[in-house]
């Protein structure tokens, strides 16, 4: 029998607020991340942390599902360090003085909370992140147990079900409309369905759709049903039987799962990483419109100008914001978010090499036959030292 989770939600507001804003166009709603985080285990405390002077709208929310405000004093200098240092040392403080809270939630996309992350899951505990999949870094979202994205929840809600309408003393909401995710190739999944399967039948356990779905987030917690055009696990399986990967048998809780011995082996995982020369191309022919930054929407423009046969989805992206994401965490761009505007992009450290040390030697560059070779100057010869006369 699973282990009953009991949650404490930590809400990093100020980031997941700005985050939504400046690519999905949305407000952050904390009643649908609260409802995911039930359908998991039960939350026995709830606090969002932000300078709530700022964010009087959002006081009303937080009420109203009986989270516990917690004031982020901004320093002299307007670092927000102080803030995440504080939501850590409670939830790290949470961890050691409540045994019976055995699930943390961390509801940002922050990469500063990486070290938060892997202590908890060093204590035993097990870690949701919440957060969009087009500004949470991605080490964050590979490194915990689950993650859920923001996105997910806009697309599980109701279809009639739309925005709040602004009060007369709140800010109108932004005007451009969030764009529908692409749809990934089914196909793309399969490699970890397999791999998953292959962990459940060395480890002698059935290979049940329940288990199915909880091995393959351990094997990869960003998995998301949804991102191919599933709205629930049991019809994603179904998506599959229905294409030929999968054999299922029996029906209800019994379901079981196993691959068909004739898909094709060896199938290679998804790799991102490949999509980057491609930006990498198009940063270098821009490299001057990128020294003040320009918003993604242009640098896509490029990019489908310039490689037009380019597809995100082809490498597990769903967004165009996705792939900027990941390329920061490469550091090949670097990411501004902006309410009004969205994501404003700047070449990242990749196009700028650290200068070289003091006293380390200087690089001298000579053309020869019109190409640049690089070579390090020349060390000084040494002076042969004086022998002393010896004494007779």
């Amino acid at each position: 029998m699973e282990e009953k989770l009991n949650i404490a939600v930590f809400v990093d507001y100020d980031n997941i607020e700005i985050g939504l804003k400046s690519t999905l166009r949305r407000e952050f709603d904390v009643s649908r991340t609260l409802d995911a985080l039930r359908e998991r285990g039960d939350i026995v405390a709830k606090f969002a942390y932000a300078n709530w002077s700022r964010h009087e709208q959002a006081t009303r929310q937080m009420a109203e599902n009986a989270v516990q405000m917690v004031q982020r004093n901004p320093s002299p200098r307007g670092d927000k360090n102080a803030g995440d240092i504080n939501l850590a040392l409670d939830a790290l403080e949470m961890a050691f003085t409540h045994d019976h809270i055995n699930a943390f939630a961390i509801v940002s996309g922050d990469s500063d909370f990486i070290p938060l992350v892997n202590k908890l899951r060093e204590y035993g505990k097990t870690v949701f992140v919440v957060g969009g999949k087009a500004f949470t870094s991605t080490i964050l979202q590979k490194n915990c147990h689950e993650f859920i994205s923001y996105e997910s929840l806009i697309e599980d809600a109701p279809k009639n079900q739309t925005q709040k309408p602004a009060q007369a003393d709140q800010r109108p909401p932004a005007q451009k409309q969030p764009r529908k995710r692409a749809t990934l190739d089914l196909e793309q999944a399969v490699p970890l369905v397999e791999r998953a399967l292959q962990v459940l039948e060395r480890r002698n356990l059935r290979p049940q759709a329940g288990l199915l779905k909880s091995t393959m987030l351990q094997l990869d917690s960003r998995f998301d049903e949804r991102a191919y055009g599933a709205r629930s696990f049991s019809e994603f399986i179904e998506k599959l039987k229905e294409a030929g990967y999968v054999n299922v048998t029996g029906s209800g809780g019994q379901t079981m799962i196993e691959a068909r011995k004739a898909a094709a082996p060896e199938r290679a995982l998804v790799d991102p990483e490949q999509a980057l020369p491609h930006l990498r191309d198009v940063l270098e022919t821009h490299r001057m419109e990128l020294e003040n930054g320009c918003l993604a929407e242009e640098l896509e423009n490029w990019m489908n100008e310039e490689v037009p046969d380019f597809d995100l989805r082809k490498y597990g992206f769903t967004e165009f914001a996705e792939l900027l994401n990941y390329a920061q965490d490469k550091l090949v761009v670097r990411i501004e978010p902006d309410e009004e505007e969205g994501l404003r992009v700047f070449l990242g450290p990749e196009f700028y090499p650290p200068a070289l040390p003091e006293g380390a030697p200087e690089l001298h560059t000579k053309v020869i036959s019109e190409e640049i070779v690089s070579e390090v100057a020349p060390k000084k010869p040494r002076r042969p030292r004086k022998r002393k006369a010896s004494v007779t």
